[in-house]
C-alpha cells in the first residue's frame, strides 16, 4: 500500500476547540468528531490595551487568491506594539482533502498553514501565531493576498470558510523586532542561474533569513522522507534516496544548511483517522528555518542587489513539489549611515549521502533502504558598528539516518528515522546554541478484508542554551510527541469503513520562563484526556 494513498496537503497551530473530555467514546468512528485541537501553549498576551483589525475573510473553493488591502490600526501605539498576533478561525464541512495555504501582507509572508479534513457535520479550528517580528511590515498600509488552494466538485464538497485578524498590544516596556522586513518570495535556484535579488539597507548589522520551506503538493516531494534510488522497486523515486537539506546561496556560496522539519500533513501516512482531532507536529503552524547570515553583511552592505537563492538538496532534477518563500530580517545601525565589514571565514565539509538498498527475499520479506546523510558548515565575519566591531560565527551540522522496510506491493510500508539540526551562533561574548532534533517511527499494513492500520510516533525537540561571557544566561527544552494507531477498511464509501483509532499528544516546555506541560488523548474521534501539568 503505498504511502501517497488517501492524502495531499496542509499545515498551522492551533487552540483547543469544543466540548471538554469525554468519559464514554463511540465504538468506531461516526460522522462527526471533535474539533481539532492540538496541545501546544497559545500564544502570550500582554495586559495591555489592544486593538484588532480583520486582515481577510474568504472562501476557498479554488485555486483563485484573495486579495485585499491591509491598514495599521490608528491607535494602541501605532508602530511601536509590544506584540501582535496573527490568528486564523477557520470552518469546513463535507469531504475535502487537506490544504497547503498562506497569508502574505506587503509581500511578507506571515503565515504558512494547512487545514484539518472535515466531517460530514462539520468542524471549526482556531490557529494563533506570534508575528511581532514583521511591525514593520505592519506599521504601513499593505497589500494583503491569501490563498489555501482549493477543489470543489461533487465529490470534494468542502468550502473553506477562514477569517484572519491581527491584535496589537500596547507596549508596556520596550520590545525588540527587526527594523527590516525584505520579502524576497520564492527564492529556488539551481546555483546558476535560480535566486532574487537583495539590497540590505548599507547600516545592516544583523542580517538574518526565513525560509518557509515545505515538501507538499500531491507527489512524492510531500513524502520525501519515503523516496528511494531507482534500482529500489517502489513507488516513489529520487535519484540518491530521501536525503533532503535545505540550502541558502549568497551569490553563488554556501551560505547556511539547514534539515527540512518532516511534516506529516492531515492526509498523512495514507490515514487521515489519525489525524481528525490531533494534527501531527507543525501541521497548521509551519515555522520558518531560520539562518543568520550575518557573517556575510560586510558583502551585502554595498549598497548593491546580491543573489539569494534557496535550494532543497536530493530532489530529483526538473522535479517540482517543494516552496521556499523568504523573508529577510535587518537590524540596522541607527547611529551610522555605513557599517562596514567582511567575510573572514567560511568551511564546509563534503556532503555525505548513502543509501543501501537490500532486496528483499519475496513474500513478506521486506525490501530495505538503509541511509545515512550529514553536512557541516562553519561561517566568520565580522561588522564595524558605531559601538565597535562586532564578531559572528555561525556553526551548523546537520545528520540523518534512516530505515525504510517495504513488502512487494507496498502492503506493509515502514519507516524509522531521526533528523538532528545543531547550530550555534557566537556574536562578541555571546553564544547561543541550538539543538533540533526530529524522529518518524511508523508502520502501515494492508490485511485481511482490506483493513488498512497505521501506527506511527513523530517528535519535534529542541533544546536552545545561550551563555554570555561563559556563564549560562538562558535557556529551554521543547518537546512534542505524537503517537497514533488507526485502522479502517479500505476501498469503499465512508460510511462502510468502520474506523477506530486513538491518538496522543504530549508538548512540555520548560525553561527560564517557567514550565508547561499539556497532554491530549482522543479515541474515536472523542477527546477523552485533557491534563495540565507543572
Amino acid at each position: 500500500m503505498s504511502m501517497l494513498v488517501g492524502a495531499a496537503l496542509a499545515a498551522s497551530t492551533l487552540l483547543g476547540a469544543g466540548p471538554a473530555a469525554a468519559d464514554t467514546p463511540p465504538v468506531e468512528f461516526g460522522d462527526d468528531w471533535h474539533d481539532p485541537v492540538t496541545a501546544a501553549p497559545p500564544v502570550a498576551k500582554p495586559h495591555t490595551k489592544s486593538c484588532e483589525v480583520t486582515v481577510a475573510e474568504a472562501r476557498f473553493k479554488d485555486f483563485t487568491p484573495y486579495k485585499g488591502d491591509y491598514a495599521p490600526p490608528a491607535k494602541c501605539g501605532k508602530g511601536s506594539w509590544g506584540k501582535v498576533v496573527l490568528r486564523l478561525d477557520g470552518k469546513v464541512k463535507g469531504r475535502q482533502y487537506d490544504r497547503l495555504g498562506y497569508l502574505r501582507i506587503g509581500g511578507v509572508e506571515v503565515l504558512r498553514t494547512s487545514t484539518p479534513e472535515p466531517s460530514v457535520d462539520g468542524i471549526t479550528w482556531t490557529v494563533e501565531k506570534d508575528v511581532t517580528r514583521y511591525r514593520e511590515t505592519l506599521s504601513r498600509d499593505q497589500q494583503v493576498e491569501m490563498l489555501i488552494g482549493n477543489v470543489v466538485n461533487d465529490t470534494y464538497t468542502g468550502v473553506i470558510d477562514v477569517k484572519a485578524t491581527l491584535t496589537f498590544y500596547e507596549a508596556a516596556k520596550p520590545t525588540a523586532a527587526p527594523d527590516r522586513v525584505l520579502p524576497l518570495g520564492d527564492a529556488s535556484g539551481d546555483g546558476r542561474d535560480g535566486g532574487v535579488a537583495l539590497t540590505t539597507p548599507r547600516n545592516s548589522e544583523r542580517i538574518v533569513a526565513e525560509v518557509y520551506a515545505t515538501g507538499s503538493g500531491g507527489g512524492c516531494e510531500e513524502y520525501w522522507y519515503l523516496t528511494v534510488p531507482d534500482a529500489a522497486p517502489y513507488s516513489c523515486k529520487a535519484d540518491r534516496g530521501p536525503y533532503r537539506e535545505v540550502q541558502v546561496k549568497v551569490d553563488g556560496q554556501l551560505a547556511g544548511i539547514a534539515a527540512p522539519f518532516p511534516t506529516v500533513w492531515t492526509g498523512g501516512w495514507s490515514n487521515p483517522f489519525l489525524w481528525y482531532v490531533i494534527p501531527g507536529p507543525r501541521a497548521f503552524d509551519i515555522k520558518p528555518i531560520e539562518y543568520d547570515l550575518t557573517p556575510f553583511a560586510g558583502v551585502l552592505n554595498d549598497g548593491r542587489p546580491h543573489r539569494v537563492e534557496v535550494s532543497v538538496v536530493g530532489v530529483p532534477e526538473a522535479q517540482t513539489g517543494w516552496s521556499t518563500p523568504v523573508n529577510v530580517l535587518v537590524w540596522q545601525d541607527e547611529k551610522s549611515d555605513r557599517v562596514t565589514g567582511r567575510l573572514t571565514g567560511h568551511k564546509e565539509s563534503t556532503l555525505s549521502n548513502t543509501s543501501k538498498y537490500t532486496p528483499g527475499t519475496g513474500g513478506d520479506e521486506p525490501h530495505r533502504l538503509d541511509t545515512e546523510g550529514g553536512h557541516r558548515l562553519h561561517v566568520s565575519g565580522y561588522v564595524n558598528t558605531s559601538h565597535g566591531r562586532v564578531a559572528t560565527t555561525v556553526t551548523r551540522s546537520l545528520a540523518n539516518t534512516s530505515l525504510h522496510r517495504w513488502t512487494d506491493g507496498e502492503s506493509t510500508d515502514a519507516l524509522k528515522a531521526t533528523w538532528t539540526d545543531r547550530e550555534t551562533v557566537t556574536t562578541g561574548r555571546r553564544a547561543v546554541r541550538s539543538d533540533r532534533t526530529y524522529t518518524m517511527d511508523g508502520t502501515t499494513t494492508l490485511g485481511a478484508g482490506d483493513r488498512l492500520r497505521t501506527r506511527i510516533s513523530l517528535g519535534d525537540r529542541a533544546e536552545s542554551v545561550t551563555r554570555t561571557g561563559g556563564r549560562r544566561t538562558g535557556w529551554s527544552v521543547l518537546d512534542d510527541r505524537y503517537d497514533g494507531d488507526a485502522t479502517y477498511t479500505a476501498n469503499v464509501p465512508r460510511d462502510q469503513r468502520h474506523a477506530v483509532g486513538t491518538s496522543r499528544e504530549r508538548y512540555r516546555l520548560v525553561g527560564d520562563s517557567g514550565c508547561y506541560d499539556r497532554t491530549l488523548s482522543t479515541v474515536q474521534g472523542t477527546l477523552t484526556e485533557d491534563r495540565r501539568r507543572c
